[in-house]
């Protein structure tokens, strides 16, 4: 009897754990597939990062960005990227700088 309460034990613990695995891909998931700001919302966004930056070109857009609603990545004229986050009124939350010529797809 000892043993089969030890494998009902076992059983239940591999079946939570594989339950958090699940979850934590599916919020990875989640953050893999960030959806790109469109239409007027694509233009407002932008104005408010660059004008937030004072210029440069945006390189980069999301929805739904951890920090806020709308997420400009800007890079400018030096190299540097900003990330400027933003409500869904485009007011500027704050922003994060990669530092000049830092890329972080090729790893430098």
């Amino acid at each position: 009897m000892k043993h089969t309460k030890a494998w009902i034990g076992a059983g239940a613990a591999a079946v939570a754990a594989a339950g958090a695995v699940a979850t934590m891909g599916a919020a990875s998931a989640d953050h893999d597939n960030e959806a790109p700001i469109t239409g007027d919302a694509l233009e407002q966004a932008s104005s408010a990062a660059l004008e937030h930056t004072g210029g440069g070109t945006v390189t980069g857009t999301e929805v739904g960005d951890e920090e806020g609603f709308y997420e400009v990545e800007v890079t400018l004229d030096d190299g540097t990227q900003v990330d400027v986050h933003l409500d869904k009124d485009f007011t500027v939350l704050g922003d994060e700088s990669d530092g000049a010529g830092d890329d972080e797809e090729s790893g430098d």
